[in-house]
């Protein structure tokens, strides 16, 4: 039988995946396009901004914490493989670290990247166009992870 803490943790977890994956999902289908439909300067310093901006207390707690919760409950899920419960969370867990991965060795490093690049560079155009193709792509992959996560450790606890 599961201790008392796996179940809230578990559905507290899906939903903060969820809202991550509700945000990458925004940058996957509609902000991106929208900087990419502004001039190369415009969208490159709006994006620079937005990068900025992005590393707030909260938005670090519900990325990092999130992806916390997860490891604590796939550790947690392997003295539990005898059941359906358990390997929905393991697969939650495994999931929820693809966003976490390819932000730390992709997306952070692509971002700091753009940011040494002042607007009115010559290369500008052609950085920018590069990163918002590139990023993009694999933001979706981020945006599948966690929404695999949300869906994986809900399903846990309606087999649990």
């Amino acid at each position: 039988m599961p201790d008392r803490w796996v179940a809230p943790v578990t559905l507290t977890t899906a939903v903060a995946a969820a809202v991550m994956g509700g945000v990458f999902f925004a940058f996957s289908t509609f902000v991106m396009h929208g900087l990419g439909r502004a001039t190369p300067a415009q969208g490159m310093a709006a994006m620079q901004g937005i990068n900025r901006s992005a590393p707030t207390p909260l938005f670090m707690i519900g990325l990092f914490g999130t992806a916390l919760a997860s490891i604590v409950l796939g550790v947690t899920s392997l003295s539990r493989l005898d059941s359906a419960a358990g390997w929905w969370r393991l697969a939650g867990a495994v999931a929820y670290m693809v966003p976490i991965v390819l932000t730390a060795v992709y997306h952070v490093p692509r971002n700091d990247a753009l940011d040494a690049v002042a607007v009115d560079a010559p290369e500008a155009a052609r950085v920018w166009a590069t990163y918002l193709r590139e990023w993009t792509a694999w933001n979706h992959v981020r945006t599948v992870g966690a929404i695999a996560a949300a869906v994986a450790f809900t399903v846990a606890e309606r087999v649990g």
